[in-house]
């Protein structure tokens, strides 16, 4: 057994992110997303792109192909618009998940680290993204989307390399990403609001859909110290020693609150989803709320 683990080092991970997506309700995966199905069964969605059937006309956007336009219909405003058409093929989801030190943490041995807990998510949404018939990647992969099952151990060995401390990162970096693509980011988000709005922002400004999900330890979300504590930085903070850690509490939570409001603000600015979990909480609770607000943005 020990021998096949070697072999196989992302075989635990894979199977515990597919272990909890099986357990999923399979109306979840049937359910396909609030859009309308077509030829391809449950798993068609009506899309924008190549087809024969009308869509719907749109206004005329930069970098849009000349014979899209449709000068009918533009001849009746003062506007130019093009004619958009059914694409029966699945649109691409990019999934990332914070790297940095911050997510190794956790306030007790019985819990998972905010890493663990992001990984086992990432992936077991990715694997009913795949079995709902989704090409998918990860960002910063630079690897095209795919919808095969060698993606899916692809992705969970660079889950496995990042957990090893490759390529740390707070925020994703920005690439380029094809039109109507859906991005999910997870991890804690307690860098600067200004940052993660600046970041979040260039991906709605190419024209982006996507959902961000806030993990936290329960004890950063409620700071239950008592008395004397000292605090050590994770990513080069000096440590900070407490003599009554109790009387910062209200004020530290008033500080929480206000970052977990602001980036509710920011996402819902930009017309995305955001949701928040806790590692003490059900992670088949999390998984059935991301796949319900990717649902809803592939659908809009």
């Amino acid at each position: 057994m020990a021998e096949a683990q070697r072999r196989n080092p992302t075989g635990g991970l894979q199977q515990r992110g597919e272990g909890l997506a099986a357990g999923l309700p399979p109306l979840l995966v049937a359910a396909e997303r609030v859009a309308s199905t077509v030829a391809q069964g449950v798993h068609g969605r009506r899309r924008v792109g190549l087809g024969e059937t009308f869509w719907q006309f749109r206004q005329y956007e930069i970098g849009d192909s000349p014979q899209s336009i449709d000068w009918r219909q533009t001849a009746k405003s003062d506007r130019v618009f093009v004619r958009e058409m059914e694409w029966e093929a699945a649109q691409s989801v990019w999934l990332w998940r914070d790297s940095s030190a911050s997510m190794d943490w956790r306030s007790s041995r019985e819990l998972p680290s905010k890493r663990e807990r992001a990984d086992l998510l990432l992936l077991a949404l990715i694997v009913l993204l795949l079995r709902a018939g989704e090409r998918v990647a990860l960002l910063g992969e630079h690897v095209l989307p795919s919808s095969s099952r060698a993606a899916l151990i692809r992705m969970a060995l660079s889950l496995e390399r990042q957990r090893a401390g490759d390529a740390p990162a707070r925020l994703p970096g920005i690439e380029t990403l094809p039109r109507h693509a859906h991005v999910v980011l997870i991890g804690d988000f307690l860098s600067p609001l200004e940052e993660i709005q600046a970041e979040i922002r260039r991906f709605a400004e190419r024209g982006l859909k996507g959902h961000v999900l806030q993990i936290l330890d329960p004890a950063e979300a409620t700071l239950p110290y008592q008395g004397r504590i000292r605090f050590e930085g994770l990513e080069g903070e000096p440590p900070w020693l407490l003599g009554r850690a109790e009387t910062v509490r209200e004020g530290y939570l008033k500080r929480l609150s206000l970052q977990t409001q602001g980036l509710i603000d920011i996402c819902r600015g930009i017309g995305w989803t955001s949701g928040r979990h806790r590692t003490d909480a059900s992670s088949q609770a999390a998984l059935l709320g991301l796949y319900a607000a990717l649902s809803q943005r592939v659908g809009a």
